[in-house]
């Protein structure tokens, strides 16, 4: 494991998704299916086919199959699984690059899955904006004018759109680079620009698929930090797709896995590493430093009759990581306290049964 303590634990100390509205994403029950009369499928016995099975009796492929869930105003939701999950298709159907055969989507309040072309093409110029692997940039154009497109697109004066791509520049760090061209640039500073024309509309939400994977692991990481320090500033919705366990636990609020194109598991990093779903999950997560993501709830017991009243105070929701050394140098237990409540108490014990047993594995 390269991850350094700071990479984790970065996304630990960023804004969480605004609870206090609707749902600025929900999806229902929403299904693709490839091949021929596959909308015939659903609610028969053979929706409830593997995907093997499936593909032998009908010649059909689940793409997507009754997948729900919400995404909160500001949350950054990340939906992850391994080639052939179903992710890339599950995110092209939110905007309906690719039809659904069933379901419904209500982005920002519309009804994605009934809408007109007009409002679909509102819903992709205006309110979302994607930020793809491939950055299919212009290459006889500046990065201000790649920038600038989609504005462009919509109809924004030269002047106006100019401006506003100018801004966005010294926003994801491209100062300086605005008069060079796309082949003059590095992969990460392309996906710069990519992310840049994503922003430079000011969407409501914003979609990535797997937008990092083919960039060098340095790189990357960069362009993690990148997406942290912009949604911790301007808090948009951002929903995630990848591959990349590592990615998912660093960048998400909240982590959705898929299989077979299925919900497997939908959580939080902690509790997906905490407590996984099923043994596919715990596959996955078998290499992960545990207390680079659990939290103090993983790890307190309640408290009892005689318990110091003195010791560091540290809430559930802190890194275990984070908080070993202050335990550990403590003469007292880390009394854990929500809401100015008592609801735990940690151990040295439960901290170095999480931090030794990684070490020594």
């Amino acid at each position: 494991m390269t991850t350094s303590d700071a990479e984790i634990l970065v996304n630990q100390s960023s804004p969480g998704p605004d609870a206090s509205g609707a749902a600025a994403l929900s999806v229902r029950g929403l299904w693709k299916i490839f091949g021929p009369r596959a909308d015939r499928i659903i609610g028969t016995p053979d929706a409830d086919l593997s995907r093997a099975d499936l593909k032998e009796k009908t010649g059909c492929v689940v793409g997507v199959k009754d997948v729900s869930f919400d995404v909160s105003p500001g949350e950054v939701f990340v939906v992850m699984g391994l080639s052939g999950s179903g992710k890339s298709t599950l995110v092209r159907c939110l905007t309906r690059l690719i039809e659904p055969t069933a379901g419904e989507v209500e982005l920002g309040g519309m009804d994605v899955t009934s809408a007109n072309a007009a409002g679909l093409r509102d819903l992709r110029r205006n309110q979302v904006s994607m930020v793809f692997q491939h950055f299919g940039l212009l290459p006889h154009r500046q990065v201000i004018d790649n920038i600038a497109y989609g504005l462009e697109i919509r109809g924004v004066g030269k002047k106006e759109r100019r401006a506003k791509a100018a801004e966005v520049v010294d926003l994801v760090g491209l100062t300086g680079y605005g008069s060079s061209y796309p082949d003059q640039l590095s992969g990460g500073m392309q996906q710069r620009v990519g992310l840049a024309r994503a922003l430079a509309g000011d969407p409501s939400m914003m979609l990535f698929d797997e937008p990092f994977s083919a960039l060098d692991p340095l790189i990357r990481r960069d362009m993690q930090n990148e997406v942290i320090r912009l949604q911790a500033e301007l808090k948009k919705t951002m929903v995630f797709i990848t591959h990349d366990l590592q990615e998912a636990l660093k960048l998400g609020d909240r982590i959705l896995i898929m299989r077979d194109g299925e919900i497997v598991q939908i959580g939080t990093p902690d509790e997906v590493v905490g407590a996984p779903a099923d043994d596919y999950v715990r596959d996955f997560t078998s290499d992960v430093p545990r207390s680079h993501v659990l939290t103090l709830k993983w790890v307190m017991r309640d408290p009892r009759p005689g318990d110091s009243s003195e010791g560091p105070v540290m809430t559930s929701d802190t890194i275990v990581r984070a908080a070993a050394q202050a335990a550990l140098a403590s003469d007292h237990p880390v009394r854990v306290i929500d809401d100015g409540k008592l609801v735990g108490i940690v151990d040295d014990d439960a901290i170095l049964r999480v931090v030794v047993a990684e070490e020594s594995a």
